[in-house]
């Protein structure tokens, strides 16, 4: 296993965070796959902010609002033009030239090609893509586009106005190059919808190709925090990989195939552990070690959980098989250490708990001890007087008697 194999390569060209600027680091542990060691925090490369839309200084009031109804993509038609589609005023749709009918719509899971111009709110052009594809509701365009594209016909023409939280959020993105927290403007074309292809049908080189574009956009949406979003896209690159196959596939494909699998299994894991659900991380990463026993990115995380549950033993056990497969490796010492520090501080507070609820036993016993010589004491003394009493009372009535005789 090399840095250079395990590495993400983010190569979704339309929805790529900040973060992705990042360089990795050089142990196995700190390449780009391995999420945990990525400073989220850290975000060098600021979008740049939105250019006042506004007339400048010496116009008056009319060509100002001239400019403005010419750059502003508010609608201005009836409202009722407008679809919203979630009822909460943050995503809305309106046709700008009808399709085929209702029955012509896609249905999730459809692959579908539209034709995309994505604008900011003040018209300033971000992208133009033609020919896009990509499977409805598999997470591979914003979520603007999964929603509405749904609700589209066949040939329509819809322009959609999105809130930054069905877009690109509060990071914005590089590329294509889009501020934090915008608000967008699309217009989508809707060319084509089919459905995808027989998993089983497909020749494994493309069904490789197929289940490492989903990791790396799951990739993506951990990247920029959707953690939710990120599950769901390597629960489906995990789906093609475990697909049975009715066309011939060589060793070497197995084992590529093996490898994005184990990808998955780490990066869904890496997840897991952001949304708190430990129990869904920890069966990740046994899956995981069951395909690579050796895999450190497996044995880490499983060694986090298992400390997250409480099991200390068993996480440090974990953690001190993966600093030996890596003696070398930073981040698994860092961990193991604190662990180690946090399970002896444990230890002592549950001994000073027992002390607390059963009494100090050292104080009991030294009080029994000595109660026990105190009365072995009273006892002594109490046979000798009496013991000397019997002798003195023995002699009087030998001499009482004597006198008598």
């Amino acid at each position: 296993m090399t840095e250079k194999e395990e590495s993400m390569e983010v190569s979704d060209s339309h929805d790529s965070a900040p973060s992705a600027k990042k360089t990795g680091r050089t142990s196995l542990l700190d390449s780009g796959e391995d999420f945990e060691v990525l400073d989220e925090e850290d975000i060098d490369d600021d979008p740049p902010p939105l250019e006042d839309a506004g007339g400048g200084k010496g116009k008056n009031t009319d060509e100002s609002e001239k400019e403005n109804a010419d750059t502003d993509p508010e609608p201005i038609g009836p409202v009722e033009e407008w679809l919203d589609v979630l009822g909460n005023d943050q995503l809305k749709k309106k046709v700008l030239e009808a399709g085929e009918g209702r029955d012509s719509r896609p249905q999730k899971g459809q692959n579908v090609k539209i034709n995309l111009k994505t604008c900011l709110k003040d018209g300033t052009l971000v992208e133009e893509q033609s020919d896009l594809c990509f499977t409805l509701g598999d997470g591979d365009v914003i979520q603007a586009l999964d929603l509405t594209v749904q609700l589209m016909e066949m040939g329509e023409k819809a322009l959609i106005q999105t809130d930054a939280k069905y877009a690109y959020g509060a990071r914005g993105s590089l590329e294509p190059d889009v501020p934090p927290n915008a608000e967008l403007s699309l217009e989508v074309e809707l060319l084509e919808a089919a459905d995808a292809p027989d998993l089983e049908l497909l020749p494994p080189a493309e069904k490789i190709a197929l289940a490492s574009h989903k990791r790396e956009r799951g990739n993506v949406h951990y990247q920029r925090g959707d953690y939710a979003f990120a599950v769901n896209s390597y629960s489906i690159a995990l789906q093609i990989t475990e697909s049975s196959s009715k066309v011939d596939i060589s060793p070497e494909e197995e084992n590529e195939l093996m490898d994005v699998k184990v990808k998955c299994l780490n990066n869904m894991a890496a997840s897991q552990l952001k949304l708190d659900h430990y129990d869904a991380a920890l069966k990740s990463c046994v899956s995981a070690l069951a395909h690579q026993p050796d895999n450190i990115k497996a044995l880490f995380r499983m060694g986090k959980v298992l400390a997250l549950q409480g099991e200390y033993t068993e996480a440090i056990q974990t953690l001190r098989r993966a600093l030996k497969l890596e003696p070398s490796n930073k981040t698994i010492h860092a961990e193991l250490s604190k662990l180690v520090k946090k399970h002896s501080e444990q230890r002592g507070a549950e001994q000073a708990m027992y002390k607390k609820m059963l009494g100090n036993p050292t104080n009991s016993s030294s009080s029994i001890q000595k109660h026990r010589a105190k009365s072995s004491w009273g006892l002594s003394w109490k046979w000798l007087f009496g013991a000397t009493a019997v002798a003195i009372g023995g002699v009087a009535l030998s001499v009482v008697i004597a006198a008598r005789n």
